[in-house]
Parts: structure tokens; sequence; C-alpha cells
């Protein structure tokens, strides 16, 4: 390969990296001072510094996209111990001793792309012997080792919220994942404990999906007095709980379905909320306008439709999605990529996801040039595939933006991360690289085709 992307290629290389293949690791010049510096502090007895290959590094010469702040030509990223210290121009960050340089001149830097929606892991979810299973944990059903969380980190993407399935009114709880490289579940989440945290949302669905026969409500009408009973249970059962212990008495027997429920009226737990057709969305808001919980919608075909009134209703906004081939069901046949640019207008919050398998994890950054084609803005579409989806998972204080204090979650691009001809060269995680398109194995994963299985690291 030749010409600036070719250079930009291989300036992008780790220091320490193997030049060819996986021979001798090289020091960068920079490090190279900073190991004589030891000697000499050594021999003047001064305290040493940093040394080399500690979990600093200088990312230098990148077109950096904050996200929360406008575009760096040349600029730099300093990260420490996995979070971002500094971000600005170059000359106006300092390269600290005994960090370990990338040059990177010539590529685009970017925060690690959030999908607020997901079925990544091979998941499940309540069956349907009921509409409701909001005791349901779609983290007892996720395979930490499913080769689609590498697809996700091949295309650029560092945090997913995986969801149950949207055959039910309340499918079950989801689970927020930082794709670090590791075998179990509990490596991947955002909580440190999920047996007493709250480690995700929960998974909501009116319309077409969860109508069905047997158990299942049948009617739109039904669907929503079914929601409405539920949380006035769960009301009910929070307000025997907040008695007992106030008045020192006896609490109710622990009811898992409550608990959930309980957690979103108090607001600890997200509802995410399948849905399409304008009717529906109006549904959705006049439920959540009744019991005041945190909503996100998702989907919502018809958003160009009610536009104002997702903005009007003060929720944390809609995670939308166009299918390359819309269709499918009657309630989507309206979907297409004029809803980005709508909602944009009206000022609500604007997310994107692939609801993966729909669309393949690899291509999320192509959905976002498809909204923009058809009248969303740019930055607003980069902030869609970032920052506005850590909102809506209450996430923004640690992934979304390159912003001192938070996640080392970034990727590097080969060109405008909008253009179909673009790849993820890198993806970092927490400081760690855990995509590199250079190697082979991570290569392979960029490329194949669905049933890609090797290759993990």
């Amino acid at each position: 390969m030749t010409g600036v992307k070719g250079c930009a290629r291989r300036a992008s290389r780790r220091v320490g990296q193997r030049a060819s293949g996986r021979g001798t690791p090289l020091l960068a010049r920079a490090d190279v001072v900073a190991a004589l510096g030891l000697v000499a502090a050594a021999g003047l007895g001064l305290a040493p510094r940093p040394a080399v290959g500690q979990d600093l590094h200088a990312f230098v010469g990148a077109r950096v996209v904050p996200v929360a702040g406008p575009h760096i030509p040349d600029g730099v990223l300093l990260v420490r111990d996995g979070r971002i210290e500094a971000v600005g121009p170059r000359g106006e960050v300092s390269l600290p001793p005994g960090a370990e340089v990338h040059e990177v001149t010539g590529l685009w830097l970017l925060p690690g792309l959030v999908d607020t929606h997901s079925h990544l892991g091979r998941g499940d979810g309540g069956d349907r012997s009921s509409a409701l299973h909001p005791d349901v944990r779609i983290l007892d059903a996720i395979d930490a080792r499913d080769p689609g969380l590498h697809r996700a980190r091949a295309g650029g993407i560092t945090t997913v919220n995986v969801m149950p399935g949207s055959g039910l009114l309340i499918s079950g709880q989801t689970a927020y994942l930082k794709l670090r490289l590791a075998g179990t579940v509990e490596e991947l989440l955002f909580c440190d404990d999920p047996l007493t945290e709250v480690c995700g949302g929960l998974k909501m669905a009116n319309g077409t999906n969860p109508i069905g026969t047997g158990p299942m409500p049948g009617t739109r009408a039904r669907s929503a007095a079914l929601v409405r009973a539920e949380f006035l249970r769960a009301q009910e059962y929070g307000e025997r709980r907040s008695s007992a212990e106030d008045d020192g008495g006896t609490p109710p027997s622990r009811d898992l379905r409550m608990e959930a429920l309980t957690e979103v009226l108090a607001g600890r737990r997200i509802v995410h909320n399948h849905t399409h057709r304008h009717d529906d969305i109006l549904t959705a808001l006049r439920l959540q306008r009744e019991f005041g919980y945190r909503l996100v919608l998702h989907h919502v075909s018809d958003a160009h439709l009610v536009a104002d009134e997702i903005a009007a209703a003060g929720i944390l906004g809609a995670s939308i999605l166009a299918p390359d081939s819309p269709g499918g069901k009657e309630e989507a046949l309206r979907s297409g990529f004029t809803a980005g640019a709508a909602l944009e207008a009206a000022g609500a919050g604007v997310a994107i996801h692939t609801d993966d398998g729909i669309t393949d994890s690899r291509l999320f950054r192509r959905l976002a040039a498809m909204f923009v084609r058809e009248g969303m803005s740019r930055d607003g579409a980069l902030e869609a595939l970032t920052l506005a989806g850590a909102r809506m998972l209450g996430l923004d204080d640690r992934v979304g933006s390159l912003e001192a204090g938070k996640d080392a979650d970034f990727i590097l691009l080969d060109g405008d991360p909008l253009s179909v001809y673009t790849h993820v060269q890198e993806t970092w995680v927490e400081g760690r690289r855990v995509f590199d398109r250079s190697d082979p194995r991570d290569r392979e994963f960029a490329e194949g085709g669905p049933g890609i299985q090797g290759g993990l690291r």
C-alpha cells in the first residue's frame, strides 16, 4: 500500500509492536530519551521517571474528533492508566517522560462507538408463557466468547446495550457491556456486582411484535392495559417495602418481577422501548408520562410524523435504525432515513443503533452516513454514534466523548468516519488495544463472512 493512507497505517503501529511480522520490538525516539534519563537519574540520586511501557500513551498527529467539542486537525490524546488525561492541539498538550508515543498523523481519532441496541452474545429472553418478564436477565444468557463481539470491535464499537428480544411487552433486563477482551460476561459489565447493582436497562415493546396469540395481549389497547397494571403493582410493592422500612415492620416477600420495576420507577433502571408506528410511539410516551420513568424509544420508524411530540416529552431520546431494505412488517413500511433529520430539527436526542444482526456491527458508521444523506447534520450523526447513545444508557460520565477523566475508549480510522471507503484501523478500550486491523487474525474479523470463528485472543 502506498501514498498517505499507507504511511498513516504504518505510522499508527504502536511503539513496541513488531514492525515486520512478529520481530524485535522497537523504541520510539522519545522512549529512548526517557530510558537514558532513567540512567542519569539513578546516577544523580534523583527520583526516576516513569518506566517505559507503563500504561501511559500519547497519540500524536491525528485529526481528533472529541464530539463534545470542535475537531482538532493536529491533535494529541494522552492516556494514563486507562483514562483520558488530556486532549488538545499539538503544542498545547505536553508529552510526559516515559509516554509510549504513537505517531498517527493522517488518521482520524474518535471516541469508541456506542451501540444502544444489539443482540450480540447469542442471548435470548423471556419465553411466551407470559407477556411480561421483568425478572428475566439477558446477562444469564450472554456468551462472552461469541465471535460477534469481536466483529463489533472491528466496527469500532466499544460499548453495547445487549437486549432481550421484542416478542413480549416486557422481555427482561438488558446488559450494558464494555467490549474488553474477556472470557466471562462479568468481565464485560460496567457494573461491579450483578447480584447487587443495576447493570442494564429494561426492554419493553409495543406494537405488532408482542401482540401475539395465546397468553399474549392480542390487541394494542390490551397491551397498554397489561403494562399499566404491572407498574401499578410495582408501585404498591414499593410502598409496602418503604413502609416496612420506616416502621420497622416485616417487608413483603422478595418479588423479582417487582424489584426490577421498582428500580425503573426509582429512576435507577432505564426503559428501552421497541416501538415503530406513530400511534404506538404516542402510547409509549403516554405510559412514561403516567409513571415517570426514564425512557428511550427504539426504532421509531414513524419518528418523522411525531418528532415534535417526542422532543416535547422530555425523554432521554430516540435510538433509530433504518435497514437497507425497509419493510418486512406493516408497522415498519415507512421506515427510512428521514428520522434523523426530523428528530434533530425538533430538538430531540438522537442515537443510532445496529439491532445486530439486523445490521452487522461492522457497518454501524454507514448507518450514520445514510442519515446524513437524508438531511441530518454531520456533527449530529457523529454524536448519534457516540455521546448521544452514552446519554441514553446513563453512561455519558464515562464514555461517548474524548474528555479528560473519561475512559480511554477510542478508535483510529484511515479516513472520514462517514465514508464507506474508511476502515477502523485500531479499537482501544480503557487504554488497551482490542482490535488491530494490521494483525491478520483481527483483519479476518473485519473482512470475513458471518460465520467467522477464529482469531480471538
